[in-house]
């Protein structure tokens, strides 16, 4: 025998739509006063009418719904007008104080109702059981509608700990990425810094042992970049590592487009540089985005064509910043393939759309390459 819970029931969605749930109550309750009030006097018919019309504003004004229900429900026989409105006091006004005299005033208005007579005062086994109905009828819809008003608010608490929860989870995995950041920045601290730290160490033996000038030169070159380079990473690892930087925090020099130069130079390429960014004051981010296009640019091409010819241009065109790394054709056998992650050219295009601009990479006519980016003075 199979134990699975049963599916839940689903309503139509007409059924349970906000117009029809306000308009049913309405519309029985005028049946209510059509059937008890048929053959009564005008204004009669007239108040159990109004006792069911005025329901279409329960939601709104409960207790003046109650209020003018209590007429009809006084002179005519008439229940499911002034049941409703007191389920209505109880789902809308929870209070006691509010509650409580509503209801009573039903009761009493029930059991002393027009024409009133003599029974009414007498004390017997008649008298007692119509009081207790009159209390149970008042009662009963004020008891249902704290009920569905308890409900309503604990499926609203229900749902607001469900999103707590979802938010918990969110804030868990966080906390464990963070965690996780900051064990792989350790991981490559040790693994990259090693490496770098033996090239900076050979390159200064080599600066020491040598003779020939070219090979200092280079060998300088060679020590100064690793020890740049130590430099970032420890910047880098210490972002990762900290979740929440202090906003007081020293931060190292960003590169700017006054240091394009100085990278040119360094790249050891055969670069033909035409820097005439203009005398507008461009933004910090878009100095640095237009230093770290160019510094992948020469990246690439000392990986895959270090002997070809380079040209650089970084030049103003109105309120845009204009980028452009083009190396030609390499002569001879390529050059030997360093290895590389695929990342750099995605990061600066994704870099320069979140500045406003664009960045379009690929190879040229002539058997070269060509980075070319156009940046943006400021989003607007």
């Amino acid at each position: 025998m199979s134990t699975e819970p049963l599916p839940a029931r689903r309503w139509p969605a007409w059924l349970t739509a906000p117009w029809l749930m306000l308009l049913l109550p309405a519309l029985y309750s005028l049946v209510d006063a059509a059937l008890v009030a048929r053959d009564a006097p005008w204004w009669q018919v007239l108040l159990s009418v109004l006792a069911a019309v005025v329901l279409l504003w329960r939601r709104r004004f409960p207790v003046t719904v109650l209020l003018l229900t209590m007429p009809g429900s006084y002179v005519d026989d008439i229940w499911l007008a002034p049941i409703t409105a007191v389920y209505t006091v109880a789902a809308e006004r929870p209070a006691p104080r509010v509650v409580v005299p509503c209801a009573t005033l039903f009761a009493l208005v029930e059991f002393f109702h027009w024409p009133l007579s003599e029974q009414n005062f007498t004390l017997g086994r008649e008298t007692a059981l119509y009081a207790i109905q009159s209390v149970m009828l008042a009662a009963g819809p004020a008891a249902t509608g704290l009920l569905s008003r308890t409900r309503r608010e604990l499926a609203a608490r229900l749902d607001e700990l469900t999103r707590g929860q979802e938010r918990e989870s969110r804030l868990l995995a966080e906390r464990v990425l963070v965690s996780e950041r900051g064990r792989l920045a350790r991981e490559m601290h040790d693994v990259v810094s090693h490496q770098v730290s033996l090239i900076s160490i050979q390159a200064g033996a080599l600066q020491v042992s040598t003779t020939d000038p070219a090979a200092v030169a280079t060998a300088r070159t060679i020590r100064e970049l690793s020890v740049r380079t130590l430099d970032e990473l420890r910047q880098m690892v210490g972002v990762l590592r900290t979740a929440s930087p202090r906003p007081d925090a020293p931060l190292a020099p960003q590169p700017r487009l006054a240091d394009l130069p100085r990278l040119i130079e360094e790249s050891g390429l055969a670069a033909e540089a035409e820097l005439s960014p203009g005398d507008r004051p461009w933004p910090e981010a878009v100095e640095r985005a237009a230093y770290r296009t160019v510094q992948e640019a020469l990246t690439n091409i000392t990986k895959y064509a270090p002997e070809a010819a380079v040209h650089v241009k970084v030049r103003s065109r109105g309120r845009r910043l204009r980028v452009e790394v083009r190396n030609d054709a390499p002569p001879g056998r390529p050059a030997e393939i360093l290895p590389g992650g695929g990342h750099g050219l995605v990061g600066l295009r994704e870099r320069a759309q979140l500045l406003g601009g664009t960045l379009t990479a690929g190879p040229t006519t002539d058997g070269g390459f060509e980075v070319r980016a156009d940046l943006p003075a400021s989003r607007g």
